[in-house]
């Protein structure tokens, strides 16, 4: 009888033991559980995280590209206003330089001068020099000479009978006008060609009326 009991008490401790050992391997596991738990909660904080740093730097870049446009942009708007107002100005000084030179040609007091040629000359060289200014810039004249009106490029003055010519094209140049590169500076002050009018013979009154 005192064996039983001595087998049946062993037995109980060893299974209390495996009890005990089941139990600690269980807390390990939960423990490993939880540490993974926690380890993921970690994480996602930290993705949010560069996700978000990522999205502000790809702002802040987009940001410094249109800044960057923008200057570009203030600078030619800035560099084409100068070069128009450069324009504008010294077209001024050639209007009047060549309506000088034609005053000049057409004054009987001064045709009998015997300086008026060379003055003229030194004029000339002038006008030539303005000239291939505004060619360096990109300003240019406007041809008109057998062209077609272009109320674009041309400001009609005044229309002139012609019957040779065209309805419509440019029989006279008024004033010269310009471009500066692809922008209109000045229109062509022109006179157009126009049908001539052919008015019809008034009947002659019947005698005796």
């Amino acid at each position: 009888m005192s064996s039983i009991l001595n087998f049946k008490y062993y037995i109980a401790v060893i299974m209390s033991e495996d009890k005990k050992k089941l139990d600690n391997e269980l807390e390990k596991d939960q423990d490993i559980t939880d540490k993974s738990k926690n380890d993921i909660d970690q994480e996602k904080p930290l993705e949010d995280k560069l996700a978000e740093c990522e999205d502000k730097l790809l702002r802040s870049l987009a940001e410094i590209e249109n800044q960057r446009r923008r200057f570009e942009k203030e600078v030619k708007d800035a560099f084409e206003f100068g070069s128009y107002n450069f324009a504008k100005e010294n077209l001024a000084i050639l209007d009047n330089l060549q309506r000088a030179k034609s005053a000049m040609k057409n004054d009987t007091v001064l045709k009998n001068n015997k300086d008026l040629d060379r003055f003229l000359e030194n004029i000339n060289i002038i006008e030539k020099d303005l000239v291939s200014i505004f060619e360096k810039n990109k300003i240019k004249k406007i041809i008109t000479e057998h062209s077609k009106f272009d109320p674009n490029l041309h400001q009609a003055m005044t229309e002139i009978e012609d019957e040779k010519a065209e309805t419509g094209s440019i029989v006279q140049e008024i004033q010269t006008g310009y471009m500066l590169g692809d922008r209109l500076l000045r229109p062509a002050l022109v006179a157009v060609a126009k049908k001539k009018v052919v008015k019809k013979p008034e009947k002659e009154e019947k005698k005796g009326e």
